[in-house]
């Protein structure tokens, strides 16, 4: 099993919570969270996060309805996705559905907020 880029992994050896920004090989490329420094880790010595995990540092909303990172744009743009399938608009809900992407990446790029 191979983690993709932006999964998010638990160094075992630490105990530390990264994501994945690449790898080779045996070895996995992992920085922490939303940037920092970067160190590489033995595949064999990853697995991945557990929700609990994520959500104690933040990366899983306690509270779903409040969106990622408790960001309130996070809800309207999954809503207007939402609204736009179900009317069966397929060119909004694919514009919908870029956005809600985009906004989700510049989280990542953030650390946490968009």
């Amino acid at each position: 099993m191979m983690y993709r880029n932006g999964a998010f992994v638990v160094d075992t050896r630490e105990g530390r919570l990264a994501q994945v920004i690449g790898g080779a090989g045996k070895r996995v490329s992992v920085r922490r969270p939303g940037g920092g420094q970067e160190w590489e880790v033995p595949f064999s010595e990853l697995r991945l996060a557990t929700r609990e995990e994520r959500q104690a540092v933040g990366l899983w909303p306690s509270d779903p309805s409040s969106g990622l990172y408790g960001c309130p744009t996070c809800p309207e743009l999954d809503a207007a996705w939402r609204e736009a399938n179900a009317r069966g608009d397929e060119a909004r809900a694919g514009d919908a559905l870029v956005a809600q992407r985009r906004h989700w990446r510049a989280h990542m790029r953030a650390g946490g907020t968009a």
